[in-house]
């Protein structure tokens, strides 16, 4: 191979690039207003929340319509470990990590059933899973409060950092949609990748050529779970306030919509789809009474124009790197 087939890679560059969004983000985020800077929050919290999807419906071809189900046993961890509720007040840190561990439990746990499900069978049972969830929330009075929720959360401090501000919290959901857009990505570059790849495009092939799909998707509902488990927590800091209403199908089908609008297992597309989600339904605010007319319209408009979303598969971090002579 000659030097021109393969330019001389400038990794400088390339991290410039990618690190030049976030460094924006919180430099904006300074002179936003309080309520425009939580609308940012929701944003990023929203992008995380599609990077996790992306592993099972995006790399892997699952459609999981039950991913709210982890997002609420993250929020209820730290609602339940850092409350007046059982008068246990355990450290922000410590129970990001029990949210996220027991959430990517129940990822796995909900993957082991239905290892032969396909298509809208699989749509169906995590459908289910969602709401069976939802409804234990709703129900358990002894232990969630019921309907009522949980309130009076504990306020979330970081080594030593409290986290009392919208503006705090950005910084936190900044370093996490990092941490998880890396993760994603390179769980996309890896040999993983691959065997998620080969189980969307035909499982049946994919087992034929030696590839564990059991492993593979177990490993997929798995990681997925532990970033919406993560994100769960975060919003029950940030709200200091649970409730199995905010919960329901719709936020799922929010998520769902988040990465199909911005682009199937595209890392940037899970940036995008959030973007727009989250920003358009407040710009139609002053709308009130034409709000979610114009916002299905919309949504209409973009899946029939871009069937594959806004950006596509192929327009990745590592196509993106590799034109700015990164990676």
């Amino acid at each position: 191979m000659t030097s021109e087939a393969h330019p001389r890679l400038n990794p400088v560059r390339g991290a410039a690039a990618l690190l030049a969004v976030p460094a924006l983000v919180l430099v904006i985020g300074h002179f936003l207003p309080t309520y425009p800077l939580r609308v940012l929050d929701m944003i990023l919290l929203y992008a995380v929340l599609g990077l996790g999807l992306n592993i099972v419906v995006g790399y892997a071809g699952l459609l999981d319509l039950g991913f709210v189900a982890f997002y609420a046993i993250g929020a209820y961890s730290w609602a339940l470990l850092a409350s007046g509720q059982f008068d246990i007040h355990l450290p922000f840190a410590l129970v990001l990590f029990i949210g996220a561990g027991l959430a990517g439990l129940a990822g796995i746990l909900l993957g082991i059933p239905v290892l032969r499900l396909r298509g809208d069978y699989l749509a169906i049972v995590t459908l289910g899973f969602g709401e069976i969830i939802r409804v234990l929330m709703n129900n358990l009075d002894g232990l969630t409060n019921g309907p009522q929720g949980i309130a009076r959360i504990d306020e979330a401090t970081l080594f030593g950092w409290t986290l009392a501000t919208p503006l705090d919290f950005l910084y936190l959901l900044v370093g996490l949609l990092a941490v998880a857009f890396l993760f994603v990505w390179r769980i996309q570059e890896s040999a993983l990748g691959t065997a998620l790849a080969a189980v969307r495009e035909d499982q049946d092939a994919a087992r034929g050529c030696g590839i564990d799909t059991t492993r593979v998707k177990l490993v997929a509902f798995g990681t997925s779970a532990m970033i919406g488990g993560a994100c769960g927590v975060i919003f029950a800091a940030m709200q200091r306030f649970v409730s199995p209403e905010s919960f329901t199908f719709w936020e799922s089908l929010v998520i769902v919509l988040v990465i199909v609008v911005g682009g199937l297992g595209n890392p940037f597309g899970a940036l995008l789809g959030a973007t727009l989600l989250i920003l358009v339904p407040e710009l139609l605010r002053a709308w009130a009474d034409y709000r979610l007319l114009l916002y299905g319209m919309a949504l209409v408009l973009v899946i029939l124009a871009r069937p594959r979303g806004l950006i596509a598969r192929d327009y990745g971090p590592s196509w993106l790197m590799r034109r700015l002579g990164g990676g």
